[in-house]
């Protein structure tokens, strides 16, 4: 993965967490929603990661079993490598910091409101104003999670060339909408397809 050789002093470990402070009150949907500003506070901004390393940290993590929000572990860690300069033991301890600092700074604010919002929420599910904010909030999640397949799928180069990857995925997209096939065979599939050099 193209490496960066970066300086980080406190300061910068210091707004990495204040930023994922700030950016967990926006996870609706998950930490993958957020995913375009990550990109542009961590690659276009900062400068702290390479467009390669943003990209491979959320394939592996979505590729990997658990939650998806491990991609966030991933970015830090790769912050971390890239401020050890290639120092190999250096590399493992503050790759360690860098993903203890964006997973507390994504879970502890998210992870606490929710535990309040939850209990407020059970308590007054039948009113008329937390039932229109919920049917409120699907679009939003929808919108977020489009910006977040057209970053990944702009990455490449190629996403306006490939009409098979489009059929695909509209095809795809309408057998979760209206059969019960499980997402598992539809993945399957789609890596069958891949293999054979279809898509």
């Amino acid at each position: 993965m193209n490496q960066l050789l970066i300086n980080m002093q406190w300061q910068d470990w210091l707004h990495l967490w204040l930023y994922f402070l700030s950016l967990s009150l926006m996870t609706v949907g998950g930490a993958i929603a957020t995913a375009p500003d990550m990109h542009r506070y961590l690659v276009d901004s900062q400068h702290w990661l390479s467009e390669t390393q943003f990209t491979s940290s959320i394939a592996i993590a979505q590729a990997a079993p658990g939650p998806n929000v491990l991609f966030i572990a991933l970015l830090g860690w790769n912050v971390g490598l890239n401020a050890a300069g290639g120092s190999a033991t250096l590399g493992w301890a503050l790759g360690a910091l860098g993903a203890l600092i964006c997973m507390l700074g994504i879970l502890l604010p998210s992870s606490l409101l929710t535990w309040q919002a939850s209990r407020w929420l059970q308590h007054n599910r039948e009113r008329r104003t937390v039932r229109a904010f919920k049917q409120g909030m699907a679009p939003l999640v929808i919108g977020l999670l489009l910006a977040t397949g057209w970053l990944l799928g702009s990455a490449s180069g190629q996403w306006r060339q490939d009409g098979g990857l489009w059929l695909l995925s509209l095809v795809c997209m309408l057998l979760v909408w209206r059969t019960r096939i499980h997402l598992l065979w539809l993945l399957g599939a789609g890596a069958l397809l891949g293999a054979l050099g279809w898509v």
